[in-house]
């Protein structure tokens, strides 16, 4: 199936994915960043997959989550009945599972069933017994409890049922993960589970301050932040998957289930402006955990748990999403220097305190360190905010980011009536400002470039209005938007920056891309363009901005999520699913569009 084919559900500590054709095809417990139990998303269906459908139908008739909840229903219509398969993972309170409930809606449904375990990523077939009327699955450290009136028989490595439901029957399945040296989970009720399940989402959903036009949208990129955090820490995940393509049968294929302070800190700002002070306070009480310690050793990303070492690795055997190998766990870039991440962070707790989050003589000390870090490393080249896998350069977003870091931390020292070297801050704010526009642009072309001395573009550089770098209405802003307009976009969307599919004339696509190092192309990438309808707003194009997003919103699937990427050639999206990046992004779009009162900048 495509990307958008898929929905999620989850219990804000791991997530599934579920297919238009009833298949969960992706799951990892116990947590966002484990190893899988159904992984057929990369692979095929011997690497596991769960598949709960009406016999004889490839593809549901309609699907729709409850409400503003994470539960989601799908419909499946027959010659002689209809059917509704509810699935849903509780809020956990122990052992993590998933619940998939089959309703009967009117007449009678055949429903057919298939399941498949596989753990470690699709590469563990489990030893598995009948225990109590149960199926119990062992393998490793891995152990799973199947709970169901439905009796399931095996073969061939697999287990299967058929049954019918008539208008008014529930019947419940219930799969348990728990350490396989663990005694056995208590048995949840699937039915009260699900009452309660709906109503805290929906209450949560409720809370929400945002009262403009595209309200269902907003909430429902909320919805998938809030299911993309890791309650017990704080943390939040990039994406709960890894690998999925941003170049069918490409290498681009990265591991997304870590927790970026990049994103996270765009997300805090999301959530305090629809007034979700609490989910704002958990993370930042993550990030002090996570980058407590010397400022040089600072990550760009982290696990769920703060953990640093995310040593990328590949999985041979999965064939990948379409083809597109390799599989990674893992992320190599953790060990990257990208100096943007500063600016971030610090521009994220200012603006939370803007916000009503009271100050913190920890956190100051940290922001201190912290710019005292950039004082002496600002203009050292990075790899800069798309994490490029080719040589460092000087980034000018980079140090838009490392000026906006020196920026707040010289207002809020005021403010708060800190103490600290504000002269030496103010100065150095003041000399990044200065290089940047003398060695970051291009007066022939009337525009900022990606990096020093380069003549290409970057959609980074929309930021420069939005984070405050220069007006709106300054002549190189819009001689900015004008180039990336001109020369970024395709079909409507914009690209992050020349690729080689982009411009086939002047690359050979087997060859790499000399900005990121490495081969073939990629889609649009959907931040990108929710970046640039705010930058056409601010400087007053807000017919054309509306027209942008709206038809960014359009580019959601049916339940309203969003990848990371849009190719618009093939008309898919492209890239790990959902990505918070393209939800933050819409929520922040949203905001400045519909008139809402900004966080000072």
């Amino acid at each position: 199936m495509r990307i958008e084919d898929y929905a999620l559900v989850g219990d804000t500590q791991s997530a599934a994915l579920v297919g238009r054709d009833g298949s969960v095809d992706w799951l990892c417990l116990p947590r966002f960043d484990s190893p899988s139990c159904f992984a057929r998303l990369l692979g095929d269906e011997s690497n596991g997959f769960w598949r709960l459908a009406a016999a004889g139908r490839d593809t549901a008739a309609r699907r729709a989550y409850v409400g503003d909840s994470l539960v989601l229903a799908t419909d499946w219509e027959t010659s002689t009945g209809t059917a509704r398969v509810l699935d849903f993972m509780p809020v956990r309170s122990g052992n993590p599972a998933l619940v998939r409930v089959v309703e009967g809606l009117s007449g009678t449904v055949e429903m057919t069933t298939e399941i498949r375990i596989r753990f470690d990523y699709g590469r563990i077939v489990p030893w598995v017994r009948r225990t109590g009327g149960h199926l119990h699955a062992v393998g490793g450290p891995d152990s799973v409890w199947i709970h169901s009136p439905v009796h399931l028989r095996g073969s061939d490595y697999r287990h299967q049922a058929a049954f019918t439901v008539s208008a008014g029957d529930l019947v419940p399945f219930v799969f348990t993960w728990h350490p396989s040296h663990q005694p056995r989970p208590k048995a949840i009720d699937p039915l009260a589970e699900l009452g309660l399940t709906i109503r805290l989402w929906q209450d949560w959903a409720a809370r929400c301050g945002y009262r403009g036009p595209w309200r269902d949208a907003v909430v429902r990129s909320l919805i998938t932040l809030k299911a993309l955090t890791y309650s017990p820490t704080g943390g939040i995940v990039a994406a709960p998957t890894t690998s999925l393509p941003e170049h069918l049968g490409g290498v681009r294929n990265w591991d997304y289930r870590y927790c970026w302070l990049r994103d996270a800190a765009m997300t805090l700002d999301a959530l305090l402006r629809a007034g979700y002070v609490e989910e704002a306070h958990a993370w930042r009480v993550w990030l002090l955990r996570a980058i407590a310690g010397r400022p040089e050793d600072h990550q760009i990303m982290y696990g769920v748990a703060g953990e640093r070492r995310l040593p990328e690795t590949t999985l041979d055997w999965l064939p990948g999403y379409e083809g597109s190998r390799p599989v990674r766990i893992g992320n190599g870039a953790a060990g990257q220097f990208q100096l943007d991440v500063y600016g971030q962070v610090v521009n994220a707790l200012y603006r939370a305190r803007k916000k009503g989050m009271a100050p913190d003589d920890y956190i100051w000390a940290l922001l201190v360190k912290g710019a005292e870090f950039l004082e002496h490393n600002w203009d050292r080249p990075d790899e800069g905010l798309w994490e490029v896998r080719g040589p460092r350069r000087h980034f000018v977003h980079s140090k838009i980011m490392a000026w906006l870091a020196m920026d707040r931390m010289t207002r809020g020292a005021a403010e708060l009536g800190r103490t600290g070297p504000f002269e030496r801050w103010s100065a150095l704010r003041d000399r990044i400002h200065a290089e940047v526009c003398e060695k970051g642009y291009d007066p022939v072309r009337n525009t900022f470039t990606q990096s020093y001395g380069s003549t290409e573009l970057d959609a980074a550089l929309l930021q420069i209005p939005i984070v405050g770098f220069l007006p709106p209405d300054d002549p190189r802003v819009t001689g900015t938007i004008d180039a990336v307009e001109r020369e970024l976009m395709t079909d409507g969307f914009v690209l992050r920056y020349p690729t080689a599919d982009h411009n086939p004339a002047e690359h050979n696509p087997a060859e790499h891309n000399p900005v990121d190092g490495l081969p073939g192309g990629e889609g649009a990438f959907l931040a990108c363009s929710f970046w640039l309808a705010e930058a056409r707003a601010l400087t007053g194009r807000h017919t054309e901005a509306v027209e942008l997003f709206e038809r960014l919103i359009a580019l959601t699937n049916d339940v309203g999520l969003l990848a990371e990427e849009y190719d618009p050639r093939t008309r898919r999206q492209l890239g790990n699913f959902p990505q918070a990046f393209s939800h933050i992004h819409l929520i922040h779009t949203a905001q400045a569009l519909s008139g809402a009162a900004p966080i000072p900048q």
